[in-house]
């Protein structure tokens, strides 16, 4: 199952249409297809409305630049996701990590956020958009470390953004950069290190 984004699609004109779903899936479907068969480089507007069967326009209406789609793609296959309170940080830091795995493993998502990190560095990308993104990517992050803080599993004075960056990083290095499939035992690992690092003592 994907995870899709779920922002208002203006399609229409009148104000509050909802969006049409179907045409919205349809065009991420597209995009993490095209760039898994052809990669980032040959990914264009008129590739992506010709494979969802959708007309450019359309498309332009609800993603103006191509750093928009390409975002609205990867945040469909690796977006923000919920980790309920299970009563202490280890366990949540392995859900959330076992979660972002499964979705890794996802045919075309390495290429596609390698692509997304590659246009965010390019002449005129816009930077924010992408950094709103990782934002979201990595809030869970925080919260599960703000919430083991707040009930004394994790130490007080830990860099909560410097801590979900270790998270996040993990798996995408070893993914995109170290070119290999992460897997359950660096889940454990990075769990096991990262508890360490900012647990509290008992």
């Amino acid at each position: 199952m994907t995870n899709r984004q779920s922002g208002a699609d203006t399609e229409g004109k009148g104000p509050g249409r909802p969006r049409d779903e179907r045409m919205t899936g349809a065009v991420l479907d597209a995009v993490v297809e095209l760039v898994a068969e052809r990669g980032m480089g040959e990914l264009t507007m008129a590739a992506v409305a010709a494979r969802a069967r959708v007309s450019k326009p359309a498309i332009y209406r609800r993603w103006p630049t191509k750093q928009d789609l390409v975002i609205a793609a990867a945040e469909a296959r690796v977006g923000a996701l919920t980790v309920p309170d299970l009563g202490n940080f280890r366990d949540e830091l392995r859900e959330l990590l076992t979660a972002r795995l499964r979705q890794y493993r996802a045919p075309g998502v390495d290429r596609l956020l390698a692509g997304v990190i590659g246009s965010a560095a390019e002449a005129g990308a816009e930077r924010s958009a992408y950094g709103a993104y990782t934002g979201r990517v990595t809030g869970e992050t925080r919260r599960i470390l703000e919430r083991g803080i707040a009930r004394g599993d994790v130490r007080p004075d830990t860099d909560v953004a410097a801590a979900a960056t270790l998270v996040a990083g993990s798996l995408l290095f070893r993914m995109l950069a170290e070119q290999d499939a992460p897997d359950a035992g660096l889940v454990d690992a990075v769990v096991d290190m990262v508890a360490r690092a900012v647990g509290a003592e008992d």
